[in-house]
């Protein structure tokens, strides 16, 4: 700006700017600063009219220059109406719909009934564990399938009602139906040696062996102090018997 020349300035010398030429001066520099920023022409509601003014088609204001024009867009009334146009929008635009995600189909196999089966209990001559070795047979056994199992409580099966007593191993290998044992409902020890699983290729037998924890035996509470003394300083009297009843004597002898 010319501070300069302007009047009741002296040459070479800038005079005090009124606060209008300050007011002008400012919009200009901050029109400059928006336009470095901000690119008008991606702008859709920003139109320029045969008369060389601007105009807000979103709000229908009439703006002379785009200084104007951008002090208007960070109003309220431009923010509001921007906020109620995308509401409008997302409520008439369809649903998008989310891509769908790939399923994996189950595997079909057509079941050819129950394998046979071997079970044999076991006891530890040593420590008297418990323990379960189950042999199944799979002599029809799809390729590229090895056996499965696992444990299932009694609230998971649907077969009988539930007994918190027992528990269900289960053993499954297509194209066989899937079996299950009921076992009693004890912690299993898995530690080496005493849980293993065994599938034989070339004899088509899947073996599992597994063993229960042992449990540590019930102590006997001691009685209370007050009945473990009682004896103690207590004479050893029995007590009295009770009189015998004899037959009453003949009227003669009274």
């Amino acid at each position: 700006m010319d501070f300069q020349n302007r009047a009741g300035g002296k040459t070479g010398g800038g005079g005090v700017a009124s606060w209008s030429e300050t007011n002008r001066d400012r919009r200009e520099r901050l029109r400059q600063l928006a336009l470095e920023t901000i690119d008008l022409n991606k702008d859709p509601y920003f139109m320029k009219n045969h008369l060389g003014s601007y105009e807000c088609k979103l709000c229908l204001t009439l703006h002379n220059n785009e200084g104007s024009y951008l002090a208007h867009t960070q109003g309220k009334k431009h923010q509001a109406n921007l906020a109620r146009r995308a509401a409008k929008e997302a409520k008439e635009a369809p649903t998008m719909l989310q891509p769908e995600k790939p399923r994996v189909e189950p595997k079909k196999f057509v079941k050819i009934g129950r394998p046979g089966y071997r079970v044999t209990k076991q006891r530890c001559p040593e420590t008297g564990q418990q323990s379960l070795l189950f042999q199944i047979d799979y002599p029809e056994i799809s390729d590229n399938i090895i056996p499965r199992h696992r444990f299932m409580s009694a609230y998971e099966q649907k077969m009988e009602p539930p007994d918190r007593k027992w528990q269900y191993l289960l053993f499954a290998a297509e194209p066989y139906e899937t079996i299950a044992f009921k076992v009693p409902s004890r912690e299993v020890e898995k530690t080496e040696g005493k849980f293993w699983t065994h599938w034989n290729r070339d004899t088509k037998q899947f073996f599992l062996q597994f063993s229960f924890r042992l449990e540590a035996p019930k102590m006997i509470p001691p009685p209370p102090p007050n009945l473990r003394n009682l004896h103690v300083g207590m004479p050893n009297v029995m007590p009295p018997r009770p009189p015998m009843y004899q037959n009453p004597p003949p009227m003669g002898q009274m």
